[in-house]
């Protein structure tokens, strides 16, 4: 295969990746609302996007993640949006710059990491299901990780006051949505991406 058509291919995977993100970021199955926060499954596109074709295109696809959880908060504003989308307040809390850095920091990230972590696991134990499927939950655990802990480093009493939560309890709080529903998201994303990754590998070797 030459270089044209090889990049010609990898444009087009990339295009079928970000076409998955849109879709599943305009239907209830990209943010799921489970009360204190929205459970997210737009980074398993991403995470398989920047195993299968590299963290290059991976950091796009993140940065298209973020992109449309802006357009989503600032669109269909919830509660909290305010820590998302600069262009969207609640009372006197107001988005703002450090909104863009919540927002699409963590989920190029999330783009970028994968790629990484899959290669150095596939050399030392040359298994592409567990290679796959750690790469997927520590993905996962990235956007969360970084996006939790961003929130409470940039709009903790913010984000505390607009869920009627104690100052002095906010980042138990912060904890308790990474462990309830980070960690169970996290799993999933390993469990999808070692299957569907495992098989996209196969049909891309032929």
């Amino acid at each position: 295969m030459n270089y044209a058509s090889k990049r010609t291919q990898d444009m087009v995977k990339l295009a079928l990746f970000s076409g998955i993100i849109v879709v599943l970021s305009m239907t209830p199955l990209g943010y799921i609302p489970l009360g204190v926060i929205k459970a997210t499954t737009i980074h398993i596109p991403v995470i398989l996007g920047s195993i299968l074709l590299g963290w290059k295109s991976g950091a796009v696809l993140g940065g298209l993640f973020g992109l449309t959880s802006m357009i989503t908060n600032t669109v269909t504003p919830a509660l909290t949006s305010f820590v998302f989308t600069p262009f969207y307040s609640l009372g006197d809390e107001h988005g703002n710059f450090l909104s863009l850095i919540v927002c699409f920091v963590p989920r190029i990230l999330t783009g970028i990491l994968p790629y990484f972590i899959y290669k150095g696991l596939k050399k030392l134990c040359k298994s592409d299901v567990l290679s796959l499927g750690v790469a997927g939950f520590l993905g996962s655990m990235t956007n969360t990780l970084f996006v939790m802990h961003f929130i409470y480093i940039f709009f903790g009493n913010s984000w505390g006051k607009a869920k009627g939560i104690a100052p002095d309890l906010v980042y138990n709080t912060i904890l308790g949505v990474i462990a309830t529903n980070g960690i169970p998201e996290a799993i999933v994303a390993a469990l999808i991406t070692a299957a569907v990754g495992k098989a996209l590998l196969k049909f891309l070797e032929k």
